[in-house]
């Protein structure tokens, strides 16, 4: 596959994306900017909400994991869907009959202004790495594939695919996003089923012989119940993607900003519902595709699992040995997960910084809050950019491996935070939160590193769970007492 041909394929995406963007774009204000004026169909917002989750991480990283974790990240999914329904009906008839445009709007509400940009401000820092380390792996991949074959550094690499990015996110904001995320959902489906079906072929397997090579080898187990210390651990990792989702979709402003589209809460729910179970199939589609590559790669003479698994699957599309349609899909699903998902991740950062730090929407009339947002959309682009470059050049981990660190120690206080908030009604300090919120963090760091020098304890997801409890405590500590 040359660079030509992946460059052709990224061209004849972005035509479709902009012309999705246009008509989905061209009537917009600041109201459909934010919310998408809640008008959204719910299956179309459950069936962009299901590709939302999955990011060009999702696409690379996952299938490789089987090499060291098997298919143990299923038991993390369906924590997943435990997580969709505790959002669905907890906290969504919540945002809902607040009327909110940035949730974070919750937390002034019930604590003041200090925890309001408390979590705005973590969600800001959490987002916007989380969405760059995500859209650091298919800088990269473009960068092998394309940009260096034609003799171009990686910052400008950066730069080509922010601008992409915030051209085409600067006009319709949210209403956009779902409809670029139904052609980002299509896509991502339609390119790892075909993976899957030409990969088989060419291993030479049928359909009952493909889920039978699948079910035998070592890498589809998906249940660990022997060792808790491990990552891998069922309960470690069953509760952990249930808070994790709570934390990454239900307390996240770029995913409940797609949700809080819909006419109401009643057809917010069944997008959430329907997209969670939809996206538990899919990421068992990603596994199965990885036992392939795997199976391929060790009947292929020549051929080695890359000591960075994340490079499994880009090694089999673009070798000689597979038709020039698995590389070309495997591009398709790569752009279209990855551009979507940073698309995203602006408008939510966008909308977030102004709405949430500048509460420009409270200050400016239309024009003015026009001007502002796109202001704020440029710098929020910028700095994207800036963290990718920063982080291409001290990474040294499976990306995805990074993404849910850092949602670990960032969105731990903001879980801490709703958490405290809907189980009691007792008031705090407004003004100490910002201290708790920082601590919590740093000492999980620390607890982390004691566990696993003292007892050889590897911290995984539950790392988040450690974080909103520390939170917590924090806040009990700084409660008003009960006769202010």
């Amino acid at each position: 596959m040359t660079a030509w041909t992946v460059l052709a394929t990224i061209v004849g995406y972005f035509i479709i994306l902009f012309l999705v963007s246009y008509l989905a774009g061209r009537k917009s204000d600041n109201a459909s900017f934010f919310t998408g004026n809640r008008q959204m169909p719910w299956y179309i917002v459950a069936f962009a909400t299901m590709g939302a989750a999955i990011s060009g991480v999702t696409f690379i990283s996952v299938p490789g994991m089987v090499v060291g974790k098997s298919f143990s990240y299923l038991q993390m999914c369906f924590g997943f869907i435990v997580g969709y329904f505790v959002i669905a009906y907890l906290l969504v008839p919540m945002f809902y009959k607040r009327n909110l445009i940035s949730i974070y709007g919750y937390l002034e509400q019930r604590f003041g202004a200090a925890t309001y940009k408390s979590g705005a401000w973590f969600f800001f820092v959490s987002k916007m790495l989380g969405a760059a380390v995500r859209f650091y792996v298919v800088c990269v991949v473009l960068q092998s594939l394309v940009f260096a074959p034609l003799g171009i550094p990686f910052v400008v690499n950066v730069v080509l695919t922010i601008a992409l990015i915030w051209l085409y996110t600067k006009q319709g904001g949210v209403q956009t996003v779902i409809w670029t995320d139904t052609l980002k959902s299509f896509c991502l489906v339609l390119s790892v089923v075909l993976s899957i079906v030409f990969i088989a072929k060419g291993l030479g397997y049928d359909l009952p012989s493909l889920v039978s090579a699948v079910a035998a080898h070592d890498t589809s187990r998906v249940f660990f119940f022997d060792n808790p210390k491990e990552g891998t651990y069922f309960w470690k990792q069953f509760l952990a993607g249930i808070f994790m989702v709570i934390a990454m979709t239900g307390l996240d402003q770029d995913m409940m900003q797609r949700n809080l589209a819909c006419k109401n809460f009643k057809e917010s729910q069944k997008n959430m519902i329907v997209s969670s179970i939809s996206q538990f199939f899919v990421i068992a589609l990603f596994l199965v595709l990885g036992t392939l590559l795997v199976l391929y790669v060790h009947a292929t003479p020549g051929m080695e699992i890359p000591e960075k698994t994340d490079e499994l699957f880009g090694l089999v599309a673009s070798s000689g040995n597979m038709p020039i349609i698995v590389g070309i899909l495997f591009i398709l699903g790569l752009i279209s997960a990855s551009y979507s998902a940073a698309g995203s991740a602006l408008t939510s950062l966008t909308t977030s910084f102004t709405v949430d730090v500048l509460k420009a929407h409270e200050k400016q009339d239309e024009a003015s809050l026009t001007r502002t947002r796109k202001l704020v959309h440029v710098a929020m682009s910028a700095i994207m950019g800036v963290v990718i470059v920063v982080f291409y050049l001290i990474s040294n981990s499976d990306a995805i491996s990074a993404v849910y660190a850092i949602a670990s120690y960032t969105y731990g206080p903001i879980l801490g935070l709703f958490a405290f908030g809907l189980a009691c009604r007792t008031s705090v300090r407004d003004k100490w939160v910002p201290a708790v919120c920082i601590a919590a963090p740093v000492i999980c760091f620390f607890v982390q590193g004691w566990l696993l020098d003292s007892f050889g304890y590897v911290m995984s997801f539950e790392l988040l769970l450690l974080n909103a409890a520390v939170t917590i405590l924090g806040l009990a500590l700084v409660r008003k007492p009960s006769f202010s």
